[in-house]
């Protein structure tokens, strides 16, 4: 039997936004989840690219975040910014 060491099993309420949306760039279907656990952070889930990270308004700023977390383009990225700039403000 395998012996677990837990940091923590907790069980929480989230708001969990689903939507989905297309542009030039592609389409995007993407999870948006909002909980106490990432200090004012989201969850934000792109379910085409299998694809996750935790974003707050600093983290739209950071130059290739994006571009890196979710595996797109510089044009891709920019219109997933500007629609989560206005999910996350």
């Amino acid at each position: 039997m395998v012996q677990r060491q837990f940091l923590y099993d907790e069980d929480i309420t989230a708001d969990v936004r689903f939507v989905s949306f297309f542009d030039e760039t592609g389409r995007f279907d993407l999870a948006i989840v909002k909980t106490d656990r990432f200090f004012g952070k989201r969850l934000v889930l792109d379910m085409q690219r299998n694809r996750f990270a935790i974003l707050g308004e600093d983290d739209l700023a950071e130059p290739g975040l994006l571009e890196d977390a979710f595996g797109l383009d510089a044009e891709a990225a920019a219109a997933l910014r500007s629609f989560l700039e206005e999910v996350i403000a």
